[in-house]
């Protein structure tokens, strides 16, 4: 029990897992098998006072009172406790006052001692996780001893999975230790874990153990879920693509990890009030979270500002400045039904305790004393901070740098310490056992810092540093919009980074060598080739082309994407390293996305197609399409279908107040806020939808398909536009959801604060699924695929995935609209000619707005960007003019579909049918084959 004990609470609990540490065989417990004899038991006097009795306080289930008396023990006793003979006469008493059963637990005997049983941590019985998690609300505890109310039982309940969890972590980690295969690490400013119960407990096949341990200690497993916040950690499609690639990682037993930052506040909380939408601090670590496990022996220190010095060897080096500290928050992330669990490690910026000026602060300039802690906690507070000012940009580029550095450092040292029994690695060996990927361009200064660390702290040359680094990191593209391919003033980049912007230079330099040298039919397009655009009104570091030059492969997320990435983007550098790019369509994890988030289907499918076996081989979803007429099938799918409505309806009128009928067709768009993706072109639908509703006779409006239209996702805080769009969205539902005449044929919701706890509700219950985006602009999009998945039908145009969903689940099963990519960039110069000429369907809804029928907001700025031919802020550069007719035409074929119920459900089950190729199991699988060159390493 004292083994059992001691091993799990401190490779658990403790900061630093001790079962990783050397000195751990300093804390080793011998027994006898007969009784505990304790002279058997050493080396206890090595052992520290709080190590000594943090053991005594864990081994037993003590009362409150023997509890309090440790306590003591400690705190006065310290000098005492030193001495050998009066740790074993205290530890031989406590086992003898225990023997008695004072404090009801439950006793073994071993030999002549009786003491308190500790079921196994890694349980898999109902009653023996009960006790776990009793254990952890009386010895763990985060809340009042007396009270275990939804909240504690969550947290104790997390405690217990974690157990499990880092049991799994740490043989994982060993046998990658032992086996040193080749690892990716996959650098990203976003990951959107979602809540990590349900997952956990999904993932080690665990879930019905743990309702029914609940259920013995009075609770409801989907209770208890719903105590958990989700993880403020990213923002959109970016941050959810990188965790469900984590899941797929870890399901596919490769050896992987996930580097990112720990916000203090996220993003932000909407709130939505009658301005619109508020941005508040999203607390998400209000109370903490269980999940992440702080390394304090894991601490790198990160540089800024400050100058390089040159050597008389002429070596460089970077001091001065000022350095914050990068300490380590690990979170587990554990494989579907394997022992594989993988780590996501979150960075947090913190300063020394010699950063604190103890002096200034004693004569009372608090501020000042405290200047660089204030800094250090600026770094991770929230995720894409403002950038307006020269210091928001400052702080911006500090994040970038902060993750960047402390993972490649950590990188790096692990690299250093798999050295199978030499007496260090060779540098070349590099590459073959590292692989980074770049999670688009956020994490771009990984590439000179990589270059810096190699030269600078290891002493290799420019030629050997600059082959290990194009052979170690890729690049993944995940858009062709402007103002996302990242553009950094070069005079912000030598302010904070001066070594950094040397070794950008130098890359530049011999990257336009190599272009007069080699590809002299390119020289005239050197200006916009080359990574440095030397503007003397603003030059700036272009960093998709720094990646583009220096990774080893350069990926697109769709086929349409790298496609268009290859033809006009990058179709210059084609020619230079043609095969350097190719295509990785994105995908999704089905665990979370299907088998946990509706499991009234999954056990339909399973079901159906006699096997669960496509929860980790999706392709095998192919198999319903030969039974989708079947009557009894399609019964059943109404059926789980219908009660996620019903479920869908019960949360929308928690969170917003609004009753909707879970009879209606439920339309659902939910995704980021912005002008390309459309929303837009959603709500003014839904406007001229409701005029006409309004001028039919009730018999006529008797004869429609009654909808209920929810739009939600998030608008920057600086994005004016985006924010309009969401008042309009709001004020347009005020008015509709209050129309007696016709609130029963459509309604309008605004879903507030979407994140993916959200998206795990209105999924399952969607039927019809809006992405609408402009075509061409759209990279790939993953919440397509979680709504075809689940037997969403799609609306949408030709544009990201889009394009393969349709291809996938048959073009008659996809209501298609709007011009093509090809069409788009003709289109606007129509345009700016005057050749556009509106539907007047359109413009019967942009007057209906402009008429006052959704209140006094002036939204003349937001109608404005939809008229006119050219000009900042007009000319409908979105198209959403162009697409409109045809868009109202789909949405008339939507109408007609939904009534044959028949031929409905046959199409959603063919979408769910044809939705295997989307699996971020197959993309995973690809990026390891085809970029990262790594192979499965399965925990035996």
């Amino acid at each position: 029990v004292i083994l059992n004990h001691f091993h799990y609470y401190y490779s658990f609990s403790s900061p630093t897992s001790l079962i990783f540490s050397p000195q751990t065989s300093n804390y080793v417990f011998l027994f006898s098998s007969s009784s505990l004899p304790f002279s058997s038991l050493f080396p206890i006097q090595s052992l520290s006072t709080f190590t000594f009795i943090t053991l005594l306080k864990n081994i037993f289930h003590p009362s409150y009172y023997w509890t309090r008396f440790l306590l003591s023990l400690e705190f006065f006793c310290s000098e005492l406790l030193k001495e050998k003979p009066l740790k074993q006469l205290i530890l031989f008493w406590i086992l003898s006052m225990s023997s008695g059963n004072s404090n009801g637990a439950t006793v073994v005997s071993t030999g002549s001692t009786k003491i308190p049983a500790v079921a196994h941590p890694l349980a898999e019985e109902p009653d023996e996780i009960a006790s776990n998690i009793k254990y952890h609300a009386a010895y763990s505890p985060h809340f009042s001893l007396f009270k275990f109310e939804p909240e504690q039982a969550y947290y104790s309940t997390a405690d217990s999975v974690r157990d499990r969890l880092i049991q799994q972590w740490n043989e994982t980690y060993l046998h990658y230790h032992k086996a040193d295969p080749k690892q990716t690490y996959y650098l990203s400013m976003e990951y959107l874990q979602g809540r990590a119960l349900t997952n956990a407990i999904g993932n080690l096949n665990t879930q019905d153990a743990y309702a029914d341990a609940l259920n013995k200690l009075g609770h409801d497993l989907e209770e208890l879920v719903e105590q958990e916040k989700d993880a403020a950690l990213g923002n959109g499609g970016l941050g959810r693509l990188a965790s469900c690639f984590l899941d797929s990682m870890a399901t596919l037993n490769l050896p992987a990890w996930g580097y990112g930052l720990r916000y203090r506040y996220g993003l932000f909380k909407q709130r939505i009030t009658k301005d619109g939408q508020e941005e508040i601090a999203e607390d998400w670590l209000e109370k903490f979270s269980p999940w992440e496990v702080v390394r304090h022996d894991i601490v790198f220190p990160v540089r800024f500002f400050g100058h390089v010095e040159v050597k008389p060897d002429g070596s460089r080096r970077w001091i001065g400045g000022e350095v914050v500290q990068a300490l380590a928050y690990d979170v587990p992330i554990p494989g579907y039904k394997t022992k594989n669990t993988i780590s996501l490690r979150l960075w947090e910026a913190k300063a020394r305790a010699d950063d604190f000026d103890l002096f200034q602060f004693n004569d009372g300039q608090y501020e000042s004393a405290a200047q660089l802690h204030s800094r250090a906690q600026q770094i991770c507070a929230v995720l894409y901070p403002g950038d307006a000012t020269e210091n928001g940009k400052l702080l911006r580029l500090k994040q970038q740098f902060f993750l960047c550095s402390a993972s490649l450092q950590d990188i790096i040292s692990r690299f250093k310490e798999r050295k199978q029994g030499k007496d260090s690695r060779e540098w070349t060996e590099f590459p073959s056992r590292v692989a980074v990927q770049l999670n688009d361009t956020h994490p771009t200064l990984a590439i000179p810092e990589l270059m810096r660390l190699l030269m600078d702290e290891e002493g290799l040359g420019w030629d050997e540093a600059w082959d290990i680094t194009t052979r170690t990191i890729a690049y993944t593209n995940h858009t062709v919009l402007p103002e996302a391919l990242e553009k950094w003033s070069q005079h912000v980049m030598w302010k904070l980074l001066p070594r950094h912007m040397e070794i950008i230079e130098e890359i530049d330099k011999r990257f336009v060598a190599m272009i007069h040298a080699a590809q002299n039919n390119l020289e005239h397009k050197i200006d916009s080739l080359r990574i440095l655009d030397n503007n003397p009104q603003k030059p700036v570091v272009r960093m998709a082309n720094l990646c583009v030059v220096s990774a080893h492969s350069v990926n697109g997320v769709a086929q349409l994407h790298t496609d268009i990435l290859k033809a006009e983007l990058f179709a210059d550098y084609v020619t230079i390293w043609p095969t350097k790019f190719q295509n990785k369509t994105n995908g999704i994890t089905p665990r979370r996305w299907l088998r946990f988030c509706n499991p009234d289907l999954s056990t339909i499918i399973t079901k159906w197609l006699k096997t669960e076996e496509w929860v980790t081989n999706l392709d095998l979803l192919a198999g319903l399409r030969k039974i989708a007429d079947n009557a009894d099938l399609q019964a059943e799918w109404a059926s789980a279908k219908m009660a996620s409505k019903v479920r869908l309806a019960q949360y929308i009128e928690q969170m917003t107040g609004i009753s909707i009928d879970s009879n209606t067709l439920f339309d659902i768009q939910v995704k980021r806020i912005h002008e390309y993706k459309r929303q837009l072109l959603n709500i003014l639908g839904a406007i001229y939808r409701y005029k006409k509703l309004k001028e039919m006779s009730p018999e006529d409006r008797k004869k429609t398909t009654p909808r209920t239209i929810m739009i939600g996702g998030k608008a920057f805080a600086t994005y004016t536009n985006a924010k309009r769009i969401v008042k309009l969205v709001n004020d347009v539902g005020a008015v509709v959801n209050t129309d007696p005449e016709v609130n029963s044929y459509l309604k309008v919701v605004f879903v507030p604060n979407y994140n993916v706890s959200v998206a795990e509700k209105l999924i399952p219950g969607s039927e019809l699924s809006q992405h609408i985006s402009t075509a061409g602009m759209e990279a790939s999009g993953t919440s397509n695929m979680k709504f075809a998945l689940n037997g969403c039908l799609i609306i949408g145009t030709l544009d990201g995935a889009n394009v393969e969903i349709r291809e996938e689940i048959g073009e008659e099963n996809f209501f298609l609209f709007g011009a093509t990519a090809d069409d788009v960039p003709r289109l606007r110069k129509e345009r700016e000619r005057g050749l556009f000429k509106p539907d007047p369907r359109f413009e019967e809804a942009k007057q209906f707005i402009r008429s006052g029928a959704f209140g006094n907001y002036d939204y003349g700025p937001l109608l404005d960007s939809l008229e006119g031919n050219s000009g900042y802020g007009r000319g409908d550069y979105f198209l959403v003019g162009h697409d409109f007719s045809t868009y109202m035409d789909a949405q008339a074929r939507v109408d007609e579909a939904y009534k044959d119920r028949k031929l409905w459900l046959k199409m959603s089950i063919l979408s769910t049918a044809g939705s295997g190729k989307f699996s971020s199991d197959r993309t995973i699988a690809q990026y390891a084959k085809e970029i990262w060159n790594i192979q499965e390493c399965r925990v035996p």
